[in-house]
């Protein structure tokens, strides 16, 4: 991943939910929450659909989720490193990422 710069729509959502405060890896028998089976699937049909190989996104997470999202809590790293890999292809741009997460908050009514 060439040229990496932190997308500040990314980089924003630290504020939201917090620097990481663990210093292990969680546990293998955690339970995953609803929001990261969802991720995984969604994962599953953009590498089906040739938008996001799988072994791409898996070193996007590794280099992304040790460098420029550390400190997000490990959980969140991949749906970042996700996002970001997604802006890098054109697949969406940042302006348009931060309007559908606006949207989402007013929706679920965060905002």
């Amino acid at each position: 991943m060439s040229g990496e710069t932190p997308y500040m729509v990314l980089m924003d959502t630290l504020e939201a939910i917090g620097e990481r405060d663990d210093i292990d890896l969680p546990s293998l028998e955690r339970v995953r929450t609803p929001w990261e089976s969802r991720m995984q699937a969604t994962c599953e049909c953009l590498a089906s659909q040739g938008a996001l190989d799988t072994l791409e996104r898996r070193q996007a997470e590794d280099l992304l989720g040790e460098t420029v999202y550390r400190r997000f809590p490990v959980h969140a790293r991949s749906a970042l490193a996700v996002a970001h890999a997604l802006m890098n292809k054109g697949v969406f741009t940042e302006s348009e990422l931060r309007s559908k997460m606006a949207e989402l908050r007013i929706r679920f009514g965060e905002d």
